[in-house]
């Protein structure tokens, strides 16, 4: 099986190629680029740099979200046509599991984590049974201050991944306290590699019902639908 897995949800574009054996290869560009333009570049460099054509190719990994609106209707977008180009199967994972690796020989919780600004976080909860990964409380939007609420009652370990950890530092430890673990500067980058192993083992479903996880709408779609209840609001 040779998996290619495409993460476009954040500000790393990460891609991998994996089989059950290895990983083949594995590109990071931690940069603010427009994603569309670099993505299949990436896609097409790294194939060529282990000897491998699209055909060669025989499932699809794809960060279904959540993240940045735009970043992961690129990746699903990009996906879904390779993989109906290609005929070949594939699978959404959520983003946030991109960012689980450094929990796998950890004794608590991880906590992934992406700025969702105002306060507010895209985080879910996982953990590691028997090196395989289990979610643990669904993915979310929400407060962060709610969310850490919940987390102290726990009373377990937390470690928190992801580069926008750091926005929300200071608040999780004055709430967690030394509950709070924090990964590395290194183990922070969402890992296509980690999406990859994780969607290897998931049965592919259909691949035109594969659909972005926004979880929240778009900001401008929801000021839109608010202008939209004003204007209906005034008319009646």
């Amino acid at each position: 099986m040779n998996v290619l897995v495409i993460d476009t949800s954040a500000v790393p574009l990460s891609i991998a190629l994996l089989n059950e054996q290895t990983v083949l290869a594995e590109t990071m560009i931690n940069r603010k680029k427009n994603h569309s333009l670099q993505a299949m570049p990436a896609i097409e460099s790294m194939l060529r740099s282990v000897d491998l054509a699209p055909k060669d190719l025989t499932r699809i990994v794809v960060a279904k979200g959540p993240g940045s609106y735009t970043g992961v209707r690129i990746g699903v977008t990009l996906a879904k046509t390779l993989a109906w180009t290609l005929s070949i199967p594939l699978v959404a994972v959520s983003s946030l599991a991109a960012l689980t690796g450094p929990g796998r020989y950890f004794n608590g919780f991880v906590c992934p984590v992406f700025n969702a600004r105002r306060g507010q976080a895209y985080t879910g909860l996982y953990t590691y049974k028997n090196q395989e990964l289990v979610q643990v409380k669904e993915d979310m939007n929400g407060l962060m201050e709610d969310w850490l609420d919940e987390l102290v009652k726990l009373d377990e370990k937390i470690l928190f991944t992801g580069q926008d950890a750091a926005v929300f530092r200071e608040q999780i430890e004055d709430k967690l306290g030394d509950q709070a673990v924090f990964a590395s500067l290194a183990e922070n980058m969402p890992r296509a590699a980690e999406l990859g192993l994780i969607g290897m083992k998931m049965e592919p479903g259909n691949v035109h019902d594969v659909v972005p996880n926004y979880i929240r709408m778009a900001e401008a779609e929801t000021k839109w639908l608010e202008q939209q209840k004003k204007a209906d609001s005034h008319e009646g």
